[in-house]
């Protein structure tokens, strides 16, 4: 029973933080730095880590050794233990210790061959790892340069290439109303579909445009798209009734009229001859050798008033 485990802290220290600290009693003692620049073989270590107020020293020390390694060395907990004279225990717990903290993350990934590895990252800098925040393509600007996307805007339900054709021509002439709806190429792109969207509801170009330019803010805009794009959003017309067609205007009701030739009556907006009267007339100005009476049209319907009116008499009683 005599014998103790070297792997166990024989007591758990108290933390002592703030101006108790034992170093900070005399302003005047303690440690003096004779510091000389590196040159070679150096590794760069954050203050973040070797002053870090939650890590045991153990497990500061094992960070800085992982992060003076290159890359791809062994720093499982077996091949650690065989550098250093701390047991296995002892340096698995420091690797929790780090991988709780961030500055170590632990993967496992199946390899080309079949078998499960796991894989160790090593971070210098805990919250600021490439794959947390990962770059944009090149050549790609993902934002504006305001720092925020644009809003989204409607979308047409059918988005015809000669609508949105016709909407980046509205927009791209909004900078002769003002100079200040200047746009560039990406955000006539990016604001096309919502013009393209008015235009499908029935709204004519010109009203979209004045709902684009009308009552705009004094002072200079800054960014004129993103305005354009609330514009389109909040000010979005409902869509069309469904198959609703105007009703045909009612017929004319003209007033009644006595024709000029047979005494008729008839509806005309103004007085004249009737329909019969007109199309007799029409026939014999054609062929007036059916009536032998050559002449002008006057004489020929008094000739034809005549000639029904005799017609008319003989069909009656005798």
């Amino acid at each position: 029973m005599d014998t103790q485990n070297p792997n166990v802290p024989s007591h758990a220290h108290t933390r002592v933080a703030g101006k108790k600290h034992p170093n900070r009693r005399n302003p005047h003692g303690g440690l003096v730095p004779d510091n000389t620049r590196h040159t070679t073989r150096f590794t760069v270590i954050g203050n973040h880590l070797a002053q870090h107020p939650e890590l045991s020293l153990l497990a500061i020390g094992l960070s800085v050794h992982i992060q003076s390694l290159p890359a791809g060395s062994r720093i499982d907990i077996k091949s650690l233990a065989a550098r250093f004279p701390e047991g296995t225990t002892r340096i698995a717990a420091a690797l929790r210790e780090l991988e709780a903290h961030g500055y170590l993350r632990r993967t496992r990934e199946r390899v080309p061959d079949g078998r499960v590895v796991t894989r160790t990252t090593s971070c210098n800098q805990p919250g600021h790892s490439r794959t947390d925040t990962p770059c944009p393509a090149p050549g790609k600007r993902t934002r504006q340069p305001g720092g925020k996307p644009l809003p989204a805007v409607p979308r047409p339900a059918c988005p015809a290439p000669a609508l949105l054709q016709q909407a980046t021509d509205l927009l791209s002439r909004l900078r002769r109303e003002d100079p200040r709806l200047l746009l560039s190429t990406s955000d006539t792109a990016h604001l096309a579909p919502g013009v393209a969207a008015w235009l499908e509801r029935d709204v004519t170009p010109a009203a979209v445009r004045h709902a684009l330019t009308t009552d705009l803010p004094p002072e200079p805009l800054h960014r004129p798209a993103a305005l354009l794009a609330h514009r389109l959003t909040a000010q979005l017309p409902p869509p069309p009734p469904f198959g609703a067609q105007q009703a045909p205007p009612p017929p004319t009701r003209h007033p009644l009229q006595t024709c000029d030739g047979c005494d008729r009556a008839f509806r005309a907006p103004e007085p004249g001859h009737c329909r019969d009267c007109r199309s007799s007339a029409t026939l014999s100005a054609q062929s007036p050798s059916r009536t032998g009476l050559p002449g002008t049209p006057e004489v020929i319907r008094a000739v034809s008033g005549v000639a029904r009116s005799r017609g008319e008499n003989r069909s009656g009683p005798s």
